[in-house]
């Protein structure tokens, strides 16, 4: 019971960056906007969120500091996208390649360092209970901000007039801006609001789940988040299965790892990114009554001037 326990805690706290990001993402591709950025943005959001925590010892300021960082990283990609109608495609992978490099600048200073991390939850009494105890009542705060956040994204797209509209904006901006729907300030908003959530899963990596920098430490998690979209069929209340699905396939390869079952470990470490590709294969097979994406995804919208 007690492995289990661990491995329970393990793949709660490997899912949470994941689950994070994809939100962000989600909501950005419901406006009809594609930032294939969201890589870039976490790194630079975790070199920040390191630096402003290791400056000024405070969690809080360290995950403010990852959050601006990726909002103003997402600015860009909109100034260029929805300001300059530059491909979308070319941007985004523009910005990752710009994020890693950035995030090597700004962190350069803090690779060797270390900060006490996040403290987790301890409610006495609960915390306590055998085997439920610590999953349910002893994670750290970012663990139940990514199911808040969740809830309050599933809430806002489908229980208000704003999520309303944003959902409109992306399905068919050319309706939406007939009616009288500013587009391209919703897509900034949602855009922002993608790189902001970003920002804060890249954070949550050395302020929480390995309390250090180190260069790059961010591993292909944008890139998984991208496809955990496609996996929800851009619905929320999918997203956290697959989050927790990827997290867990990312947690058993460290520990058949540990079993020593004879398999290479280089292998092992390629397994969440096999798995990917794999369920995005399937999905693309299975998808036979059209796709749930929405219709403008990736299109640049120019208003009559």
């Amino acid at each position: 019971m007690e492995l289990l326990e661990a491995i329970i805690l393990s793949v709660l706290a490997a899912s949470t960056p994941l689950l994070i990001a994809a939100t962000g993402e989600l909501v950005t591709e419901r406006s009809g906007v594609l930032n294939l950025g969201v890589e870039g943005m976490m790194i630079v959001g975790a070199a920040c969120g390191f630096g402003g925590a290791w400056l000024t010892g405070s969690i809080i300021v360290g995950a403010i500091c990852g959050i601006v960082a990726g909002a103003l990283m997402s600015l860009i990609f909109a100034l260029m996208t929805l300001g300059l109608a530059v491909n979308q495609v070319a941007t985004g992978l523009a910005l990752t390649i710009l994020g890693v490099g950035l995030s090597g600048l700004i962190g350069a200073g803090f690779v060797g360092e270390r900060i006490t991390p996040a403290p987790h939850l301890y409610i006495p009494g609960l915390t306590d209970i055998p085997f439920a105890g610590r999953i349910l009542f002893g994670e750290d705060p970012f663990v139940y901000l990514s199911l808040v956040l969740l809830i309050a994204v599933w809430l806002f797209l489908y229980r208000t007039r704003a999520g309303l509209v944003l959902r409109a904006a992306g399905d068919n901006h050319i309706s939406s801006h007939a009616l009288g729907y500013p587009v391209l300030r919703i897509r900034l908003y949602a855009v922002l609001f993608g790189g902001a959530c970003a920002g804060l899963a890249g954070a949550y990596l050395p302020l929480a789940y390995t309390p250090f920098f180190i260069p790059g430490m961010t591993a292909g998690r944008g890139w998984i988040a991208l496809a955990l979209v496609v996996f929800a069929s851009w619905r929320p209340g999918r997203l956290i299965i697959g989050a927790y699905l990827f997290g867990a396939v990312t947690i058993l390869q460290l520990h058949a790892q540990a079993f020593s079952l004879g398999i290479p470990s280089q292998f092992m470490s390629s397994l969440p990114y096999l798995a990917t590709v794999i369920v995005l294969v399937l999905i693309s097979r299975a998808r036979t009554g059209g796709s749930t994406a929405p219709a403008a995804l990736g299109t640049v919208f120019v208003p009559d001037r």
